[in-house]
């Protein structure tokens, strides 16, 4: 199927590896222009190298800034003045119980997972507004719905970013620029199984022990009962890039194994 992206430019945040890596992959292979993003020059260009080899006709940028600071946003203006396409994909999480988590921790989950979407978002959305075309996507999580008990901090940012998405779409109503958020489930990265294969050793138990023990204990709930890999949710992401979903707005559509209990 052609998605209808060649030279769509696309602005992806926190897209060095993981999700906004696979999802920037992917914009890239459709023919879109794309503008990766990571804290430093060298993990940015380590990324640009990657992607062109796996994608040798990729149209391809980066800016290094640590797009969770409003400083850092502003590098990422300076050098990105307009973009048809923003994915709001940059954020942290961590593993926490509840009264162990100080103000500082609550704030800096709000700073990178909310505000920085925030920001990105109302610098780049009037333009496109003017044009009547863009695409905005929140990458949120089902941990915004179904909130994780061991880290409740990190749940209530998902779904801030849910409210953000719903409200700034009907803001937008009658604009041609579609807002909404996709809500992954737990998705293997580089960075997720690093601290998998640390606990799994600190527990003395092997790594598929864990992941079992993981979805036993924590998300019972999962269909699937495994991680997702990156390239499973990053089509669905693509095609709310697309001119073809220009009907779909407002929505948070769930990639995550069908965690949450829910219908609608």
């Amino acid at each position: 199927m052609d998605m209808q992206l060649i030279d769509r430019r696309a602005l992806i945040t926190g897209s060095t590896s993981g999700i906004g890596y696979a999802i920037a992959r992917a914009l890239a292979a459709e023919g879109a222009h794309v503008t990766l993003t990571g804290r430093t020059q060298q993990r940015v260009d380590d990324a640009l190298a990657k992607l062109r080899l796996e994608i040798p006709r990729a149209k391809a940028a980066g800016v290094a800034a640590d797009c969770a600071t409003a400083a850092g946003a502003r590098t990422v203006f300076d050098n990105v003045p307009d973009t048809e396409i923003l994915v709001n994909n940059l954020g942290i999480y961590e593993r926490k119980p509840f009264f162990e988590i100080p103000d500082e921790d609550w704030e800096r989950m709000f700073e990178v997972n909310v505000m920085s979407g925030v920001r990105f978002t109302r610098f780049y959305t009037p333009k496109m507004v003017e044009r009547q075309w863009g695409r905005v996507i929140f990458v949120s999580s089902e941990s915004g719905l179904n909130i994780p008990p061991e880290m409740i901090h990190y749940g209530f940012s998902k779904t801030a970013q849910l409210s953000i998405s719903r409200g700034l779409a009907m803001a937008l109503s009658g604009t041609g620029v579609t807002v909404n958020s996709l809500l992954p489930g737990p998705t293997r990265t580089a960075t997720t199984e690093k601290m998998r294969k640390e606990r799994a050793a600190e527990a003395g138990i092997s790594l598929q022990q864990l992941e079992d023990e993981f979805f036993e204990r924590f998300r019972p709930s999962s269909i699937i009962r495994r991680f997702a890999d990156v390239d499973e949710v990053a089509p669905l992401a693509v095609y709310l890039c697309s001119p073809l979903s220009a009907i779909t707005t407002g929505a948070a559509l769930r990639v995550e194994g069908g965690i949450v209990n829910q219908i609608t």
